[in-house]
């Protein structure tokens, strides 16, 4: 076992000499600070305090900034987006060889020519159809009623035959033409005569007639 042994504290009073030593100690110090004050020993020492501090400013060194990283070019794959996948392979089916028939031998009948066909000759072409020829009639008979022609100014004392063809067809007078006589004349035995009134027939009627002119 542990023996636990105890001690035993006392107090006991400090002696007389040693507080006033202490007084005198502390007084002393008063006083020094005292004639410190006075004699401006105080000042000298606040002046070395509050003489300004020197300090060296240290310039910081800037480093360059580190080169940008290399680009990464990204290269995409050629293959084009959505194309289908190939067709899966797919093996042709089995298709069986066709069978053929043993050929069959059949007697040959020899076949009598044909004959060869008859070519009628070609019909004789139609003669054309002829235009019917204009009948030839007497003027006072096919167009009873007539106009005398007019003779035209500055034609006043000619005189002569004027001979003219009229072509008659559907009860009047078609067609005029001058035979001889006065070209001066022409006109006016025209215009007379296409205003004639004939006799309808079915076919053209071809007359002529005579205009004598005489000074009055």
């Amino acid at each position: 076992m542990n023996a636990i042994t105890a001690n035993n504290y006392s107090f006991q009073p400090k002696a007389p000499e040693r507080k006033a030593t202490g007084l005198i100690v502390v007084v002393g110090l008063h006083v020094i600070l005292g004639y410190a004050l006075v004699s401006g020993l105080a000042r000298e020492v606040v002046k070395v305090i509050k003489k300004p501090l020197e300090a060296a400013v240290i310039q910081e060194v800037t480093l360059p900034p580190p080169p940008p990283p290399p680009k990464v070019v990204k290269v995409e794959p050629t293959v084009k987006p959505n194309t289908p996948p190939p067709p899966a392979y797919v093996p042709p089916p089995d298709v069986a060889p066709p069978v053929t028939a043993p050929p069959v031998i059949a007697a040959a009948t020899p076949t009598p020519p044909a004959e060869p066909p008859v070519i009628a000759p070609p019909a004789p072409p139609a003669p054309p159809v002829a235009a019917p020829k204009p009948v030839r009639a007497e003027m006072a008979a096919s167009c009873p009623t007539q106009v005398r022609p007019e003779v035209p100014r500055g034609a006043e004392g000619v005189t002569g035959v004027v001979r003219a063809q009229a072509v008659i067809r559907g009860g009047a007078v078609r067609d005029v033409t001058i035979l001889s006589g006065p070209k001066i004349l022409h006109a006016a035995v025209r215009n007379a005569m296409l205003q004639y009134k004939c006799v309808a027939s079915e076919g053209e009627i071809v007359a002529t007639q005579q205009f004598v002119f005489e000074a009055e």
